[in-house]
């Protein structure tokens, strides 16, 4: 992972070089004034972003980067498809959301992985995707068309009260972000963790 301007880091498929978003994201983090747990609790936000990211940097690039607004943080990863998702690659990653019951769509992190892999694999038609888990987290977004929330998905899920609530329950990232988005923004997937302190 390579810095770029403005606190900007290039990701690379390399793990090692991942790791860096944990220190970039705590560092981040006491510079604005967090104590050593809400450091911790935001190095954590970043460590469910890094177990997803292998998976999704093998047909793609990316970028990395966190802000703050006062105690408001966000973790941002923003991808684009490279040149090794090739049309068959692309149907694969399709076809995960019209099988029935979809095993790769067990846990939250992987629902959220899901949801940015069907925006990769195609933009136009990614909000037309069926999957459940991926529809009931669907929202309007100010800045995309559509976009997945972890917000949305986590409403309806409590509404049921079935197996994805009980996921939820399970989930770090669910409980200690405020909401994920994944969304749609030009050619790119961005994904942002947000978490007030």
């Amino acid at each position: 992972m390579e810095p770029r301007e403005n606190g900007v880091w290039a990701l690379s498929k390399d793990k090692d070089s991942l790791k860096r978003i944990l220190s970039v994201t705590e560092n981040v983090g006491k510079i604005h004034g967090l104590d050593k747990k809400q450091s911790g609790r935001l190095r954590l936000l970043a460590e469910e972003l890094i177990g997803m990211l292998p998976e999704l940097l093998s047909f793609s690039s990316g970028e990395f980067w966190v802000t703050s607004d006062g105690r408001k943080f966000e973790i941002h990863v923003s991808l684009k498809p490279d040149e090794s998702l090739t049309s068959s690659r692309r149907d694969e990653l399709l076809a995960l959301s019209t099988s029935g019951k979809n095993e790769a769509a067990v846990g939250v992190m992987n629902k959220i992985r899901l949801a940015a892999q069907f925006m990769l694999a195609d933009f136009d038609e990614s909000a037309t995707i069926t999957a459940p888990f991926y529809t009931h987290g669907i929202t309007s977004d100010t800045f995309n068309n559509m976009a997945w929330s972890l917000m949305e998905y986590r409403t309806k899920a409590k509404e049921e009260q079935g197996e994805n609530w009980d996921e939820l329950e399970k989930s770090i990232i669910a409980n200690i972000a405020d909401d994920v988005r994944v969304g749609v923004q030009g050619k790119k997937v961005d994904i942002v963790v947000k978490k007030s302190f």
